[in-house]
């Protein structure tokens, strides 16, 4: 049975917090500086995206937060057979509170009902963690920190929308895409990357949507149908010229990566889960030899 030391795990935890806080993934980096060179010499989008990198550089070289928010810290997590999912929610936990104490992360945890911050970005439903079984001997930790204002912009979509006369086909979800984008301009801090669940129940069509969001930029999807709609989408939604915080330029989105579920006949939901240029996520793969490795 897959066996490890809980105390150097929860210092890899840690270190995981500390990578997606303040180190954006090369993929993202690199997404970002082409979009500088691809805005005009002297356009306020050039500027932002100047601010951005220097912003990426501080944050990486001080080991001090990319964003002021945090964000709701988001874990997938892929376990072997038999191993405890309540003593490795217990480490991530404990992980997140030390990681407030160390400045990786806000206190971000807020009672909804009284109101009362919890100190240590622990609470109910917080951080939150999804297990799935594998046949690997290894656990994957997964990790995204997804901002409030982003969050604020995702949305949900029920098939036919007689306003956007989107049917229930392609089509029509690419209808309703291309005006969730529209009508957040530079909200959620543009430019986005797009996690897109189409089907499902409203529930598990934005867990798809969120999921999507772990795939790394430059990435084909598997399904050809899907691919060739992600392509179209990034292509038309940088044409509505919104731009890095609203600004004006060439890129509005950096990338759309969608999934799809079964659903039931009845209903037909397009979920849109907005991520925003400062794009945090980070994983570890810890091996039962206990060698541990990030990306």
């Amino acid at each position: 049975m897959f066996q490890y030391d809980e105390k150097v795990l929860k210092d890899q935890l840690l270190e995981l917090i500390r990578l997606a806080a303040t180190d954006l993934p090369k993929d993202v980096v690199e997404s970002i500086q082409a979009a500088h060179q691809n805005e005009e010499d002297g356009s306020a989008a050039r500027s932002v995206f100047g601010m951005i990198l220097k912003n990426i550089e501080l944050a990486r070289a001080e080991s001090t937060p990319i964003c002021q928010d945090t964000g709701t810290n988001i874990y997938l997590v892929h376990i072997p057979e038999g191993l405890s999912m309540r003593k490795l929610t217990k480490l991530i936990r404990e992980a997140t509170a030390e990681a407030v104490e160390k400045s990786y992360l806000r206190p971000n945890a807020v009672d909804s009902l009284t109101g009362k911050n919890s100190g240590n970005n622990v609470g109910d439903g917080q951080p939150y963690i999804h297990f799935e079984e594998w046949d690997n001997d290894t656990i994957e930790f997964k990790l995204m920190l997804k901002g409030g204002g982003c969050e604020n912009v995702s949305t949900q979509y029920k098939l036919p929308d007689v306003g956007l006369s989107a049917g229930r086909d392609m089509e029509g979800v690419y209808k309703v895409i291309i005006d969730a984008v529209n009508q957040a301009q530079g909200l959620g801090c543009a430019p986005g990357i797009l996690g897109i669940g189409i089907g499902g129940d409203r529930m598990s069509s934005h867990m798809a949507a969120k999921t999507q969001l772990f795939r790394k930029i430059p990435d084909t999807n598997d399904n050809p149908d899907l691919a060739k709609l992600e392509s179209r989408l990034k292509d038309d939604l940088n044409k509505l010229g919104v731009g890095p915080m609203g600004f004006g330029g060439n890129t509005t989105v950096m990338g759309v990566k969608i999934g799809s579920l079964h659903r039931l006949p009845a209903s037909f939901f397009v979920s849109i889960s907005y991520m925003c240029w400062a794009y945090r996520r980070h994983s570890m793969i810890l091996k039962s030899s206990g060698e541990v490795s990030y990306d």
